[in-house]
């Protein structure tokens, strides 16, 4: 199974955006990843809709929108505008998510749902019936750069052989601490989208370990 690289540009800086997209758009990753925090549902902030909508006409990538928000109903048609091309909330939101999920596929997008790391995997069970990727927190979402959380490979797999044994199409795609070793891990256990923040960006040529990172698990 081929493995997609989804590049977070919370590793970068906000000021050097434009140049990172563009590097980002020459690599051989297929998606580029945008985690979205209200201060709300996670403690940290980062940008909104209309941030997206400004780079959306910079590259033809896979926008894969990751909203760690509250009030996902409130904005969802805002960041549908913007140029999404996978949507995902959490499940630990207080909305009516199977509503949310039609919503998106109502727009030709993909939707998604993230569970975080305290989060058991059951409470996603009947959402994996219709939606088309699941994220998987490896870290407690709200800050780039922690460290990678062991207890969460048997969720991978739980997850994963569930997905199996009822012939579901939906991808498992893992966010916090990715690296080559976590990656592997992680990629063995049933997933096949890794996203990759600090640890991309703390490399000397981010378009260089994007492809690295890339030919690594696709040789």
């Amino acid at each position: 199974m081929k493995t997609i690289i989804s590049p977070s540009i919370l590793g970068g800086s906000f000021s050097n955006m434009e140049k990172i997209i563009s590097s980002l758009d020459q690599s051989e990753a297929e998606y580029i990843h945008f985690d979205v925090m209200d201060g709300d549902f996670v403690p940290n902030l980062t940008f909104g809709p209309q941030f997206i909508s400004n780079l959306r006409n910079q590259t033809k990538k896979v926008f894969d929108v990751h909203l760690m928000i509250n009030r996902v109903s409130k904005f969802l048609d805002e960041y549908i505008k913007a140029g999404s091309d996978i949507i995902t909330f959490h499940i630990e939101i207080e909305e009516n998510l199977s509503e949310l999920i039609s919503k998106i596929k109502d727009k030709n997008i993909k939707a998604g749902i993230a569970i975080k790391p305290k989060t058991p995997w059951e409470e996603i069970k009947s959402l994996l019936h219709s939606i088309d990727q699941v994220i998987i927190m490896t870290v407690e979402p709200g800050f780039g750069g922690q460290s990678f959380m062991d207890s969460q490979i048997d969720k991978i797999k739980n997850i994963s052989n569930y997905i199996k044994e009822n012939n579901l199409s939906v991808d498992i795609e893992i966010d916090g601490g990715v690296n080559y070793e976590t990656g592997k891990i992680c990629r063995d256990a049933g997933a096949n989208i890794l996203v990759a923040g600090s640890f991309l960006f703390k490399q000397e040529n981010l378009l260089t370990a994007t492809n690295e990172l890339n030919k690594f698990f696709n040789q």
